[in-house]
C-alpha cells in the first residue's frame, strides 16, 4: 500500500527489494516473535516440557533442554530486540527531524541531535531549562490553552497550506 504523501507503507513482513536475506529474516523474525502466536508457542513448549518431567523422571537432562533452549532464545531475541529499537529509533528521529525543520520558529541545530556529544546536548538542556524557567515566571506551566487559541491556530496553519 502507498500513501498519498511520502514513503511506501509496508508491513512487517512484506520484502523490501534490495534488502539482505537476513535483514529480511530478521525483520520476519522480530515480527512474528512480537505475535501471539510465538506467546503460544512458548507457552506451548513450557506446558509439555513440564508434562514430560515424570516421564524423564526429572532428570539433569530434562532440565538441560530448557535450560539450553531458553538461553540460546534469550540471546537471540536480545539481538532481535536491538534490531527493533534500533530501526524504530532511527524512524522516530527522522519524524522529528521533519518536523523541526518544517516548523517555523524551531531551531534547526536541533536536527541529528543525537549526533551530538553528551556535553553539547547538555548545554543544549541547559539552554531549554532556562526557557522553562523563564515559562514559569511568566505564568502558570499547568493552565491551558483556550479553544480560540487553537481555532486561530487552525486557521492561520489553514491559510498557509
Amino acid at each position: 500500500m502507498k500513501t498519498s504523501v511520502g514513503a511506501p507503507q509496508r508491513t512487517p513482513r512484506e520484502a523490501v527489494k534490495g534488502e539482505s536475506w537476513l535483514a529480511r529474516l530478521s525483520g520476519w523474525a522480530t515480527a512474528w516473535t512480537g505475535g501471539s502466536s510465538a506467546f503460544g508457542l512458548a507457552v506451548l513448549t513450557i506446558v509439555v516440557w513440564l508434562i514430560s518431567g515424570p516421564v524423564f523422571g526429572f532428570s539433569d537432562t530434562w532440565q538441560l533442554v530448557i535450560n539450553t533452549g531458553t538461553t540460546i532464545v534469550t540471546f537471540l531475541m536480545v539481538f532481535l530486540i536491538q534490531r527493533a529499537q534500533n530501526k524504530d529509533s532511527q524512524a522516530i528521529h527522522l519524524k522529528l527531524n521533519e518536523i523541526v525543520a518544517a516548523t517555523n520558529g524551531a531551531s534547526n541545530r536541533l536536527i541529528n541531535i543525537e549526533g551530538l556529544t553528551e556535553e553539547e546536548i547538555q548545554t543544549l538542556h541547559a539552554h531549554y531549562s532556562h526557557l522553562v524557567e523563564l515559562a514559569r515566571a511568566d505564568r502558570s506551566l499547568t493552565e491551558s490553552h483556550s479553544i480560540e487559541e487553537a481555532a486561530e491556530r487552525h486557521h492561520r496553519k489553514k491559510r498557509r497550506a
